[in-house]
């Protein structure tokens, strides 16, 4: 498999000759610029998990509660159908941009601008064609955003140090996840008020990283000519050529799809099966234990993994762990196993999110493609939610009510871990 720049190394006569923005990393990141790609994670997790976890489901409610769970399928299907399409696409032009701000400050700014702008349009939603509106806006916006600060990393950190990175972005990931719960519970059903909390928070996050952009600028003679047949044909990476790249993107889409069923109707599994008396507080609740578990075991497991040298290995028994959050709730279905489901889907997913993504980052086919290739991997992350909703209502409707959804979820993140062992460049 060849090394990031290695393509890049023969166009331009010798690695010298590179600009920063196209070469390999080996200075190490401020902690300066860590927090503030922390904070930017913070920021588009609050408004992703906030609507996903409760905003979207009152919302659906409150349209027809009779069709909750078509309307939510519905709409969280849609938004994610067009994160699929936006996330490599934005991560793409931010590879061929040549601001003075650098290649990924300008989409990280105007992200988060449209995107709180969306969010003030939901915020008025009444009906299903609004809603639907309004959280695809969101997801183009927030994922050209997300596109780009993800290319950051492998644009600047070493690596040699992406695991712990990997680890402190992950961190910032849960955080904003938890404090998405927070939103739903705070509100107190007024759907109006979470939304407007989110956008004031996108915009927030983003404002230590664009005042003082620390982008590598692309010199305008390394831009290559714009062709729209060459353009799209870029976002195919064949499997083949690529083969780990292939392998990590099959298990990511897979852990993903099985994370995705157990969370997706969550407020509805506490509301109807285990009738908890306020489902919202459950939400809340069972968001804080998985948000430290997954804080704890990224920032130490990620550091470990560095140290080690080794990625399969962690990404392997965190994937298992997962699958087995998912089996105990399915065996429990009370609000005791779901906290411990929680605790051990933390304990997994965070050593997961901080390896994975580091390994992630050591298979990319090129540094010039690097949004671009980032943003092929992050449609494993949008996929499942395409995916995901479909087979949690399937299972839920059809295959045997909620203890099938967790089950059929276990299986597919077994699977996932056991493909892992497939890629051969990372150790």
């Amino acid at each position: 498999m060849p090394r990031n720049s290695s393509d890049h190394t023969a166009l331009s006569g010798g690695e010298g000759s590179l600009p920063e923005a196209l070469s390999v990393p080996t200075k190490d990141v401020t902690r300066g610029w860590v927090a503030s790609i922390v904070a930017i994670n913070i920021g588009i997790n609050v408004i992703f998990f906030a609507p996903i976890n409760v905003l979207l489901g009152l919302q659906a409610t409150a349209i027809d509660a009779g069709s909750k769970e078509a309307i939510l399928s519905l709409v969280t299907a849609c938004g994610a159908s067009v994160a699929l399409v936006a996330n490599p696409l934005f991560g793409a032009l931010s590879d061929r941009t040549v601001s003075k701000m650098g290649r990924r400050s300008p989409w990280i700014l105007a992200g988060a601008i449209l995107g709180a702008a969306s969010l003030l349009l939901l915020s008025g939603a009444t009906t299903v064609a609004l809603m639907l509106l309004g959280w695809c806006a969101l997801q183009a916006a927030a994922n050209a955003a997300y596109s780009a600060v993800t290319a950051t990393i492998p644009d600047r950190v070493p690596e040699r140090r992406r695991g712990g990175i990997g680890g402190l972005a992950a961190m910032g990931q849960t955080v904003g996840v938890l404090l998405g719960a927070v939103v739903g519970f705070v509100i107190s059903g007024n759907i109006a008020v979470g939304y407007m909390i989110c956008a004031a928070a996108l915009v927030v996050s983003v404002i230590p990283y664009v005042l003082r952009p620390n982008d590598p600028v692309l010199p305008r003679q390394f831009r290559p000519a714009f062709n729209v047949v060459d353009f799209l044909k870029g976002f195919w990476i064949n499997p083949l050529t690529h083969r780990d790249f292939g392998w990590a993107w099959l298990t990511r889409f897979m852990m993903n799809t099985g994370n995705q069923m157990t969370i997706v109707y969550l407020l509805f599994f506490l509301t109807d099966v285990v009738r908890y008396p306020d489902p919202a507080g459950g939400v809340l609740i069972l968001t804080g234990v998985y948000a430290v578990m997954v804080i704890i075991s990224a920032v130490i497991l990620g550091p470990i993994s560095d140290r080690s040298g080794k990625r399969k290995i962690f990404v392997i028994i965190s994937s298992i762990v997962i699958a087995c959050s998912a089996l105990i709730i399915a065996v429990t279905q009370n609000f005791t196993g779901a906290l411990i489901g929680a605790a051990v889907l933390g304990l997994g997913f965070g050593a997961y999110l901080a390896v994975d993504f580091a390994l992630l980052t050591q298979v990319l086919p090129s540094a010039r493609s690097r949004g671009k290739d980032m943003g092929v991997i992050n449609v494993a992350n949008s996929l499942p939610q395409v995916i995901a909703p479909t087979l949690a209502f399937i299972s839920v409707t059809i295959l045997g009510g909620y203890t099938a959804l967790f089950i059929v979820a276990a299986i597919i993140g077994i699977l996932g871990a056991l493909l892992v062992r497939n890629i051969r460049s990372v150790p």
